[in-house]
């Protein structure tokens, strides 16, 4: 089995904003209402001196520079640098949390900005390492299983569909005794995909063990580090915002399939050329029966694919 390297455990440099509000409920009172300044409008905090953040806030200026440090910089101004460099990965999503009180057109738009905060959160903080080490697996691989439960099974089920592009056999299961048993049946050269946001699903964790232990490589996809993580050679951590408490979007789902789209295509593109023929073939054909065409796929072999919909 593959062993991690020095570098797959170390986690990569946080939001300042996400660090902010992991810190708020252990901050002193005084730090805390600086705390909810930032959250609340960072982008003026970032144009803002520091006696105009201090006024804002009904703080001393001392009581700001203790904030800074609190949170682990050196002072306001090494925290504003940080904070121009959050905001430039996107829109925060501190300000994307959903009300009973919102209009229609307040959910649309904060449900979109908490989603693209959230994918480009993910793809900055993606451990570039890990994912080489798991296309390499998933290349090498004699067959491939995705397993999850919930909506993580739903993921499953779509990286089942993109079986072609993985150019071996792939199947996906979201049933525990059918799990257990696909893991026992696993051997030498075949790949586990176990995908679960919280890191830590007790039967996603026996089947991670199951198939480790029958000799089988397991890929972890996660949303957090924990149990499951600790039983995988390649570990994929893709971490998304969880911050509207009943009225959390699936953001988590769809930043996983993302990650599905991305191990597929990259396996693709180390196939060989009679792979690639057959890909177009399987395209050309698909193209045919959805315009109604079916038994004329070799008509037109020079038409382009459909692209509308994927595999």
């Amino acid at each position: 089995m593959l062993q991690k390297s020095p570098e797959a455990g170390r986690r990569p440099v946080q939001n300042v904003l996400d660090v902010v509000r992991a810190a708020l409920p252990s901050l002193r009172r005084s730090d805390a209402k600086v705390a909810e300044l930032v959250l609340l409008d960072p982008s003026w905090v970032l144009e803002s001196a520091v006696a105009a953040v201090a006024r804002q806030a009904g703080v001393s200026q001392p009581t700001v520079i203790r904030f800074c440090t609190a949170v682990g910089f050196s002072g306001f101004g090494e925290f504003k640098l940080r904070l121009a460099h959050s905001l430039a990965l996107g829109r925060p999503a501190t300000n994307s949390a959903i009300k009973d009180t919102d209009t229609l057109d307040a959910v649309a738009d904060k449900i979109f900005a908490y989603t693209l905060t959230s994918l480009d959160w993910a793809r900055q903080h993606l451990d570039r390492g890990a994912l080489a080490r798991a296309v390499d697996l998933l290349a090498s691989a004699g067959s491939v299983s995705f397993l999850g439960f919930g909506a993580s099974g739903v993921v499953a089920y779509d990286a089942q569909q993109k079986f072609p592009l993985f150019g071996v056999p792939c199947r996906a299961e979201s049933d525990f005794h059918q799990q257990v048993m696909l893991a026992s049946m696993m051997g030498e050269g075949d790949v586990a995909v176990v995908i679960s946001n919280t890191g830590r699903t007790r039967q996603l964790v026996e089947t991670a063990r199951l198939a480790r232990d029958s000799g089988a490589a397991v890929i972890g996809l996660v949303g957090a580090e924990g149990d499951v993580s600790a039983l995988c050679d390649v570990v994929l951590l893709i971490e998304t915002f969880d911050n509207t408490g009943v009225y959390t979007p699936t953001t988590s789902r769809i930043a996983a399939l993302v990650m599905i789209d991305v191990l597929s295509t990259a396996v693709a593109l180390r196939r060989d050329e009679p792979h690639d023929d057959r890909l177009r073939r399987m395209k050309r054909r698909l193209n045919t029966v959805r315009s109604g065409n079916a038994g004329r796929d070799e008509a037109a072999p020079h038409a382009e694919p459909d692209t509308e919909e994927e595999t």
